[in-house]
C-alpha cells in the first residue's frame, strides 16, 4: 500500500513550572500506509497525546516533519494546515467531545457542513454512517440520552463523515467497559479499513494491539517498536 503519512523526527518539548522542561516526544520516526493500523501504547503522561496531535496538525512540532499527502503539516500555513486537518482527518477523542446542544444526528453532520458540503448531503452521510453503526434509532437524541459505547460509536460516525484518508484515535476505549470497548474498537478499524483510511490509535490498553498491523511504544517521549 503507498505511504500516506511520514513523522520524520518530530520532538516537542513543554516548559515545566520548574526547572527542568519536559519532553513530551523526541525524535520519532513513524510511517503510516492507506489502510493500514498503527497502535501506540505508553503510560499515561508518555507523551502519546501529543504526538497524535501533531500528527493531525493540531499541534506544531519544535523540530521535524510530519508530512501527509505531500503537504508538510509541521511547517503548512495556518489555513492549509485547517483545511487539510477538517477535510482529509478524522479524529475520535477519549471522551468524544460530543455537543450537547445537538442531536446525534447533527453532531456527525455539523463537520460536513463545515467543510462546505450541502445540507442534503451532509444528512445523507450523516444518516448512511448512522445506520452502519447501529445509531439510527437514536439519531434524534442529544448525546446525555446516549450510553457511553453509543457517544463512541457516535463520535467515530463523526470522524468518518468526510471519507478522511487518515483516522486519529486518541484513548478510545478509556471511558468504555472491556465488551464496549472492544465493539467500538473493532468498528472503528473495519471501517477504516473498509474504505483505504490509515488509522493510528493511542491507548494505554494492551487489550487494543490486537487491532494494529504493527505496535508502537512511546515511553519517555521515545517511539520504539514494542518488544
Amino acid at each position: 500500500m503507498p505511504e500516506l503519512l511520514r513523522a520524520e523526527a518530530v520532538s516537542k518539548t513543554w516548559d515545566a513550572a520548574g526547572p527542568v522542561p519536559v519532553h513530551a516526544v523526541r525524535e520519532a520516526w513513524l510511517a503510516v500506509a492507506a489502510g493500514e493500523a498503527v497502535v501506540v501504547q505508553g503510560p499515561s503522561g508518555s507523551g502519546k497525546t501529543t504526538l497524535l496531535c501533531m500528527l493531525g496538525a493540531l499541534l506544531r512540532p519544535d523540530r521535524g516533519r510530519v508530512l501527509f499527502d505531500g503537504v508538510d503539516l509541521a511547517a503548512a500555513p495556518d489555513p492549509l494546515a485547517r483545511r487539510v486537518r477538517l477535510e482529509r482527518i478524522g479524529f475520535v477523542f477519549q471522551r468524544g467531545l460530543l455537543l450537547g446542544n445537538l442531536t446525534v444526528h447533527d453532531n456527525v453532520a455539523i463537520v460536513a457542513r463545515a467543510a462546505g458540503r450541502s445540507r442534503r448531503e451532509a444528512r445523507a452521510r450523516a444518516e448512511t454512517l448512522l445506520a452502519r453503526l447501529g445509531l439510527a434509532p437514536r439519531a434524534h437524541l442529544r448525546p446525555a440520552a446516549l450510553s457511553a459505547g453509543e457517544c463512541q460509536r457516535a463520535a467515530l460516525a463523526r470522524a468518518l463523515v468526510l471519507g478522511p484518508r487518515l483516522v486519529l484515535a486518541d484513548e478510545p476505549t478509556a471511558h468504555l467497559d472491556s465488551a464496549t470497548g472492544e465493539r467500538v474498537v473493532a468498528e472503528l478499524r473495519a471501517l477504516t479499513a473498509g474504505a483505504g483510511a490509515g488509522l493510528v490509535v493511542v491507548t494505554h490498553d494492551p487489550r487494543l494491539a490486537a487491532v494494529g498491523d504493527r505496535v508502537l511504544t512511546l515511553e519517555d517521549g521515545r517511539l520504539r517498536a514494542a518488544a
